[in-house]
């Protein structure tokens, strides 16, 4: 993987830029959360059965939709404060004593929200027990110092402890995790290992580092959320166009269909990173480019299109005609609709490829509000679409809905994209 994005990043000293080094490590914390995403995945339903698995990822649905407000934007913002006053240790200390007093909050707050609906409303039904146990997850997020050690350039200790957090949450699956009625401590583990680890990494900024933590400033916190609202915003509108199926499919499935659709969805998921960690990639140079010379970012970013199209058809093609025996591997049982469900979300990756010239090109040119605008039109025609197809078809419309929603954010970029200015269109794609 890495060699393939080395032919297409055209420039020098690959492993030792920094830039790049964040890059690669924090490509090493996604690959590590989904192998141990993969690995789990079979022990959780042979332990749990695929009922509670649906409703087990259900829960953890609503809490990583809450993660956003929690995060609110700071993992955007935060790291570009932290890498420009590396220099000044009190400056800086009140900068991260802010930050996590602010994540803090918003976790306390989420988990509120999440008391009041199971307890004050009875929301929730049939997965409330799982839900309230899965609290523990908000404030990991919270205490999460991976903006930090982006910020200063030093991830090889985060990410060391995200994997080494994530084998603990497979050592206690394994030990503790064993019958249906169990279900309810398995978001609780991953979040109560995760907080552990990040507590410790806290002392060690502390300790090593020379951080002091301060009382919050809340007037400073209020101004960094005011500043994060169209960050926020933007995250919210994505993840809930990209993740929010599963949530959708609950309120017109049973708990076993949501787990045989959540199985086939994981997997998609994975392979719809590929994308994503290509912008990563190739964004720093195509900035370069893009202020230098428009000409030389257009042919650069045109290479970078055809091979990345090129390499998403593989992936889709792969997924379609091998989705048996990933789910059998998976499951290590015959799960025909989950089968059914990865054949047609199969076209996800691919299609996702399809616009990472127009995201490309919304980044570099810094149109932000463009890219608001396009993240709130994806989300209420994937919201609109998928009410409507998983009503009439179930699981199936829901798959067809998220991989037409791939198309029409395509298209949405491109004509705002268009209207807004025709030259960076006719430059990419004449």
């Amino acid at each position: 993987m890495f060699e393939k994005l080395n032919l297409l990043i055209p420039f020098g000293n690959f492993i030792r830029n920094k830039s790049i080094q964040n890059f690669l490590f924090l490509a090493i914390i996604q690959s590590s959360n989904v192998l141990i995403s993969i690995i789990s995945m079979p022990l959780l339903i042979q332990s749990i059965g695929v009922d509670q698995f649906g409703l087990v990822n259900l829960a953890l649905s609503v809490i990583i939709l809450l993660n956003i407000l929690v995060g609110f934007g700071y993992n955007l913002s935060a790291p570009r404060e932290v890498a420009i006053l590396q220099g000044n240790k009190e400056a800086l200390s009140h900068v991260v004593s802010n930050v996590f007093s602010g994540k803090v909050l918003l976790a306390a707050l989420a988990a509120f929200m999440i008391l009041i609906g199971v307890f004050g409303l009875n929301l929730f039904e049939g997965y409330q027990m799982i839900l309230v146990f899965s609290v523990l997850l908000l404030f990991s997020e919270a205490t999460l110092p991976l903006w930090f050690f982006q910020g200063m350039e030093k991830m090889k200790l985060v990410s060391i402890a995200n994997i080494f957090s994530k084998l603990l949450f497979l050592m206690g699956i394994v030990l503790f995790i064993h019958s249906p009625e169990q279900s309810k401590w398995v978001n609780f583990l991953m979040g109560f290992f995760g907080l552990g680890i990040n507590l410790l990494l806290l002392a060690y900024i502390h300790s090593f580092l020379g951080i002091q933590f301060y009382r919050p400033e809340f007037s400073a916190i209020w101004k960094s959320l005011k500043d994060n609202s169209l960050l926020f915003l933007s995250n919210l509108a994505s993840h809930i166009s990209i993740n929010g199926g599963l949530i959708i499919l609950s309120f017109f499935s049973v708990a076993e269909t949501l787990g045989m659709y959540s199985l086939a969805e994981r997997v998609i998921m994975v392979l719809r990173m590929f994308p994503a960690l290509i912008i990563q990639a190739i964004f720093p140079s195509a900035s370069r480019l893009f202020k230098e010379n428009q000409t030389a970012f257009y042919v650069f970013l045109k290479r970078v299109y055809f091979r990345v199209l090129g390499i998403g058809a593989i992936i889709s093609t792969s997924a379609y005609f091998s989705a048996p025996f990933i789910i059998k591997v998976l499951s290590r049982s015959e799960l025909e609709e989950s089968v059914i469900y990865l054949q047609i979300l199969s076209i996800v990756p691919f299609l996702a490829c399809l616009n990472i010239g127009n995201i490309t090109i919304m980044l570099v040119s810094d149109l932000k509000q463009l890219l608001f605008r396009a993240s709130w039109m994806m989300c209420a025609y994937m919201v609109t679409v998928s009410l409507i197809l998983t009503s009439m078809l179930g699981a199936i419309g829901l798959c067809l809905a998220i991989a037409s929603t791939e198309i029409v954010v395509f298209l949405i970029c491109l004509v705002l994209l268009y209207r807004h200015n025709r030259t960076l269109v006719h430059g990419f794609y004449s």
